[in-house]
């Protein structure tokens, strides 16, 4: 049984331009212990889906669907119950833990406020039990640097506050939203090996949101691509990787650096994502996609092509093998 099962979900912001629909009839699902990536460009729904978890949609938002987590329907769920699920079974962190944390309050402040709040500890259990887990994400001298301000640590240190906050509570399921990109890439390296490491101890599962394929590569079983609010691809990340079945997964693979390459051989996706207000009828990617054809013009659905693979195109997997009209 899925730990997370995620059913036709759609998120959809009311402007006063009009209706922006941000994610469109998303069905996915995590097991435990498991790590599923997902992948695409900025705008392509990929927090929304996972704010629409946590019940963090900001208020001109609206979500649509199923969620369940734990055999719990969480989508749209009262306050109090949502804010238990937070407290019990899932977490987050985010790209930018500078805006996350309040400057004005002491890290052990800020961590021991989750314990009384949610597991009823006195503050001074609760500060020892922040100090442990500062021990488990590696911070040096965590019992002395633990009544520090968020601005007193460095980037990857205030990263791997994030993480120790988000797993105070032994959460079954993590979800990382962009956790490295403000960070530098021997930082990136370590903070995903910590990931790994406190996934493993904890026996949890993770979504992890990324827009970087090599993270992905080393670190998800899963991966499901999206794009304009829906998902393309999802398999598992070896067969995904090697043999692409999704013109738009086969376009960000060609657009990884690769140190064999000269300059000006960095493959790009032409085009730009599209506006949400204003979507394109049929396949949201086809002004953009070198395989489109007059089928494209109605909306290919997720369907089956492969044990454990998904896929939503029209377009011949052998034409896509042969890579006749790979990406410039």
């Amino acid at each position: 049984m899925p730990l997370l099962r995620i059913e036709d979900l759609s998120v959809r912001f009311r402007t006063h331009d009009g209706a922006v629909q941000a994610v469109n009839n998303v069905t996915l699902s995590v097991d435990p212990g498991e790590t599923l990536g997902i992948v695409g460009e900025s705008g392509s729904g990929k927090s929304q889906l996972a704010f629409a978890v946590m019940g963090l949609l900001a208020r001109n938002g609206e979500a649509s669907g199923r969620v369940r987590l734990d055999g719990q329907d969480i989508l749209n769920a009262p306050p109090k119950v949502i804010n238990r699920v937070r407290a019990e079974k899932v977490a987050m962190i985010f790209q930018d833990p500078m805006t996350s944390l309040n400057p004005y309050m002491r890290v052990s402040d800020q961590m021991a406020e989750v314990l009384v709040l949610h597991k009823g500890l006195s503050k001074r259990d609760a500060v020892a039990e922040s100090v442990r887990m500062l021990d488990a994400v590696r911070i040096p001298d965590a019992r002395g640097r633990v009544r520090l301000y968020p601005h007193e640590f460095s980037g990857g240190m205030r990263q791997r506050v994030m993480i120790a906050m988000a797993l105070l509570c032994r959460p079954k399921l993590l979800i990382a939203d962009e956790p490295t990109t403000a960070l530098d890439v021997t930082v990136q390296a370590q903070i995903m090996t910590l990931l790994a490491d406190l996934q493993r101890d904890f026996g949890m599962a993770m979504i992890l949101i990324t827009h970087d394929l090599g993270v992905v590569a080393g670190a998800c079983e899963r991966v499901a691509v999206m794009y304009g609010g829906r998902i393309r691809e999802l398999g598992p990340v070896g067969p995904v990787f090697a043999d692409p079945a999704h013109p738009y997964t086969q376009g960000l693979l060609s657009a990884i650096p690769r140190i064999d390459a000269r300059d000006d051989e960095l493959a790009v996706i032409p085009g730009q994502p599209p506006d949400m207000s204003r979507p394109p009828p049929g396949c949201a990617f086809q002004p953009r996609c070198a395989y489109r054809r007059d089928a494209c013009d109605d909306r290919p659905p997720l369907a089956p092509f492969a044990p454990d693979r998904w896929r939503a195109c029209f377009a011949p997997l052998d034409e896509l093998r042969a890579g006749t009209k790979a990406f410039p």
